[in-house]
């Protein structure tokens, strides 16, 4: 039975007026009562009675508009739900970051997002730059907050904030009161890195930066993540190198000190897939720029 078979009888039925009903229809009479016989020929029984003053719906009538009404309130509902989804008004939008962009743009972005688009479900998984990259090409996650970004021809990638790199030291460390450490000055500790696997991750970042001065650490401790490497930092396990938004929020017993290198600095990117047209990624995106060019003035 075809959806308009449906509004057919239920304007019938609901009138009890074949004249009326044709009317409510914007149609002419006649159509509508060969429409009718249609259905009822069709499904093989009688829906009206129809006498030569009043029309009454049989048991069958009566039944079938009870089941026909729900389901065209119910075809109503899925072209609203639709209609807003494709709008980016409702539907799920499932965001992966890495741990250290929780200290920095990342919370400013979803309360913005969340205040545009209440009816939007977020997804949000913590990962590493690796995890990231495959989970936006197999399409199990939709944007990726990455520091610095993903590198694939498949995404594109979209810086939102640069910012210093900071040393993490226990403040009982005897460089914890300087003004600013060079990384040369850095060899002999104990290297808290972040993750060791997989790779590549921030913790190569950081070595590319010793290795770029000549230097390589002698020592070191990997981390699940920046804040399992702040907690070994805090019980002296060694030193770490994390983004200066990082070190804005003090933890008892880890002192922050500024690295004298000018090129120690990264940044947060947001990430997408060069073929994903849709409204909620886009609508993500111009949020996440817009905020953090906020921040940064």
């Amino acid at each position: 039975m075809k959806i308009r078979w449906l509004e057919c009888f239920v304007a019938v039925a609901e009138e009890l007026h074949f004249g009326r009903a044709a009317e409510r229809l914007g149609m002419a009479q006649p159509p509508l009562s060969r429409q009718i016989k249609q259905v009822e020929d069709d499904l093989g029984v009688l829906l009206f009675n129809r006498g030569r003053s009043q029309v009454t719906l049989t048991q069958a009538g009566e039944k079938l508009l009870e089941r026909a009404q729900e389901i065209l309130f119910r075809l109503e509902e899925a072209q609203l739900e639709a209609r807003r989804i494709g709008q980016g008004a409702e539907g799920r939008l499932r965001i992966g970051f890495v741990g250290s962009s929780t200290y920095g743009v990342m919370p400013n972005i979803l309360k913005s997002y969340r205040r545009h688009y209440p009816g939007v479900a977020l997804g949000l998984f913590p990962m590493n730059n690796a995890g990231l990259r495959s989970a936006l090409i197999k399409r199990e996650i939709d944007v990726a907050i990455a520091r610095p970004r993903l590198d694939d021809a498949e995404i594109v990638s979209r810086q939102l904030v640069k910012e210093p790199l900071v040393l993490a030291l226990p403040d009982t460390h005897r460089l914890a009161q300087a003004t600013n450490v060079r990384l040369c000055d850095l060899v002999d500790e104990t290297m808290i890195l972040y993750p060791e696997k997989p790779r590549p991750s921030f913790a190569d970042h950081v070595l590319d930066l010793f290795r770029a001065e000549g230097q390589e650490p002698k020592s070191r401790l990997f981390a699940m993540d920046v804040q399992t490497a702040i907690s070994l930092v805090s019980i002296e396990a060694g030193a770490a190198i994390v983004p200066a938004s990082v070190g804005a929020a003090e933890r008892q017993g880890v002192r922050y000190v500024t690295l004298e290198n000018a090129e120690t600095t990264t940044a947060v990117s947001v990430n997408t897939r060069i073929d994903d047209q849709s409204v909620h990624v886009k609508q993500f995106v111009d949020i996440a720029l817009r905020v953090s060019r906020r921040l940064v003035r």
